[in-house]
């Protein structure tokens, strides 16, 4: 069998063959809502699912197709990609398999007419915990400076709360605007958070997930909690993500950070789930200097997995404007890094 356009009464289906929340239906529902047209094919043979957003070019009759996290692609996928691609007009598609760093696959890849993408969307590293083993040992394989920040948070009263209603999400976006200013990074729009938002929080065993904490702390002579960190996290096929997180500038002495990324972790263990990725890192030497340093310091305390991805690879389909797309794509990025 060969892959067909997957129907609603394949959507349990498609997400059982889905290797991260980004293939999975209802993020696809997510980008449909932004605009974006979404394509799933599924293969019942193969148990391959294939999930592609196809983004249009402003100004211009032609778009860019992208496959994030994905299955490992073969001939058969990559053909059916490019029926897709002809009929929406693409000058490339992007593929970002979920596959772990592999020369040959590399190799195999190249060799199938994927070339190197110019342009990564997704960290190529990240980390990943395994949740199996006991609070006590989980405790016991951190780094001490980590368990220290716990019992900080722990002496200071940091209380974490699973929160999914309108108010806390407001509370998430607040401190997200303060984490990227103080950062100085790129975020998607308040309107595409909350799209996201909306969509994904809802009670779905056999599909995606999303749950909002948030960390509060009373100061003395205060009568009011303050909010200082707020994540949002995801659960899908056994596994616990960290997709979206933001921290306040104020009390940091008490680690409201550390606090809330110990309570998911018991969250995630007491769902049953598997392992948390924590959604990347910066890799085996990162640059301290760089603005996502503290987040990859964050996560490395725990004693997580880091894993190497294959990374990104373009499926070009008109080398003429894809050229001039890759130099109009540099000169973008050098316009906001100067504004």
């Amino acid at each position: 069998m060969s892959f067909h356009l997957a129907t609603k009464d394949e959507k349990e289906l498609f997400n059982s063959f889905a290797t991260h929340p980004l293939q999975s239906w209802e993020w696809g529902e997510f980008r449909e809502k932004t605009g974006i047209s979404v394509i799933r094919l599924i293969n019942l043979n193969k148990k391959q699912s294939v999930q592609i957003t196809i983004h249009k070019i402003p100004h211009s009759p032609f778009t860019i197709g992208y496959i994030p996290k994905v299955t490992l692609p073969d001939a058969q996928m990559i053909s059916e990609v490019k029926k897709i691609a002809k009929k929406y007009n693409c000058i490339f598609i992007q593929f970002e398999p979920n596959v772990p760093t592999d020369m040959a696959k590399d190799e195999a890849l190249k060799a199938l007419g994927l070339t190197p993408s110019f342009h990564p969307l997704f960290t190529k590293y990240t980390f990943v915990l395994k949740l199996t083993p006991s609070e006590e040992q989980l405790l016991k394989d951190m780094h001490p400076k980590t368990r220290y920040n716990i019992r900080v948070a722990q002496r200071h009263d940091v209380k974490v709360q699973e929160t999914n209603n309108k108010e806390a999400f407001q509370t998430y976006w607040q401190l997200t605007e303060e984490t990227t200013k103080r950062q100085h990074f790129f975020a998607h729009t308040k309107h595409y958070h909350e799209l996201m938002w909306e969509t994904l929080n809802k009670k779905n065993p056999h599909g995606l997930e999303a749950h909002l904490f948030i960390a509060s702390y009373l100061p003395p002579e205060e009568k009011k909690r303050i909010p200082l960190a707020s994540w949002i996290i995801f659960t899908f096929n056994n596994k616990l993500y960290y997709p979206y997180g933001a921290s306040s500038n104020l009390f940091r002495n008490v680690m409201a950070s550390n606090a809330i990324m110990w309570e998911v972790i018991k969250f995630g263990k007491e769902k049953g789930l598997k392992e948390f990725d924590m959604w990347g890192s910066l890799g085996e030497n990162p640059d301290t200097k760089d603005p996502w340093y503290g987040f990859h310091r964050l996560k490395q305390g725990y004693n997580p997995a880091l894993i190497e991805f294959l990374g990104s690879y373009d499926l070009v389909m008109n080398p003429l404007l894809y050229q001039g797309y890759k130099l109009a794509d540099k000169l973008r990025w050098l316009f906001l890094r100067n504004k």
